[in-house]
């Protein structure tokens, strides 16, 4: 790593630290988003054949977040904060890191919801980055994120004042206080923990090591069990026609999808980007007209 001197150095030395650790593929984009940190830079594609000068301190900065990333903590937790559909998130180890199917999940909320200016809720909002990007995409709405955990209603909070958003946040309970100013609910999403405990065995130890568990496993014996706490919340709030959006576990989207329409829901399974149950949508249905 001694050997930086110009920025078109830095991939080689990271390829040379990190091989056995992560794919060459991964190495390249982790090498994009350190640059693009360091040096505070938009444009990469640039940077990988200049021969701008590394000073001594932006050296330093590289080695010890390579140091870190052999060690194997996850590059957003080390850099602070992450790219979520175009908006800037700040993360720690109190909240889970987004994952591009959550960014696929706010996706399609937005594309499907273009003219939405009624109440969104985000139940288990960890960073606000579902929140936060609605907020941002769909102007008109008017947003509110729960959790139970107070660092992470910390976090999300600092992330709304990031981007310049208006987002209520406020700490998750059933009584009828929490539920009182989310009647009439048009949009509630939710990305719940879904991971099996028997799935832990196939997790990459930089997960297990660092992100809250909390936030990522359900018992085998009550997969669904979040699910059924958001619908709870969801037969009280959400008025007929309303939406629902929830990210899956890919094993499940079939009793997820009929656990939904036992609360006289329609429920519709979605695929993500690479071909598995990742989502399920809902509509509740309108009374029958007399």
């Amino acid at each position: 790593m001694s050997n930086i001197r110009t920025i078109k150095d830095i991939n080689p030395c990271l390829q040379k630290e990190l091989t056995g650790l992560y794919p060459r593929e991964e190495i390249n984009a982790l090498c994009s988003v350190i640059i693009k940190t360091v040096f505070n830079v938009p444009g990469l594609h640039l940077l990988y054949s200049s021969d701008e000068h590394v000073t001594r301190k932006q050296a330093e900065s590289i080695l010890s977040i390579a140091a870190e990333l052999k060690a194997g903590k996850p590059l957003q937790y080390i850099l602070g904060e992450t790219s979520f559909y175009n908006c800037t998130i700040k993360v720690s180890p109190g909240v889970l890191i987004p994952r591009p199917e959550t960014e696929e999940l706010a996706d399609m909320i937005i594309r499907e919801n273009r003219n939405f200016t009624g109440k969104i809720l985000d139940i288990g909002t960890g960073s606000g980055c579902i929140a936060i990007a609605l907020a941002v995409n769909l102007p008109g709405s008017q947003v509110t994120g729960t959790d139970i955990s107070d660092a992470a209603l910390k976090t999300a909070e600092e992330n709304a004042r990031l981007n310049g958003v208006a987002v209520t946040f406020i700490k998750n309970d059933m009584s009828y206080p929490f539920l009182k100013p989310l009647m009439n609910t048009g949009i509630l999403v939710s990305n719940p923990p879904y991971v099996r405990g028997s799935e832990k065995r196939f997790m990459a130890p930089n997960v297990l090591d660092h992100e809250p568990h909390s936030a990522l496993f359900v018992p085998d014996n009550d997969p669904l069990v979040f699910y059924k706490d958001l619908l709870a919340i969801a037969e009280k709030v959400l008025i007929p026609g309303g939406k629902i959006y929830c990210e899956i576990n890919e094993a499940m989207g079939k009793a997820a999808a009929e656990l939904m329409k036992s609360y006289n829901l329609s429920a519709v399974i979605v695929k993500d980007i690479n071909g598995k149950d990742r989502f399920v949508k809902a509509t509740r249905f309108r009374p029958a007209s007399t």
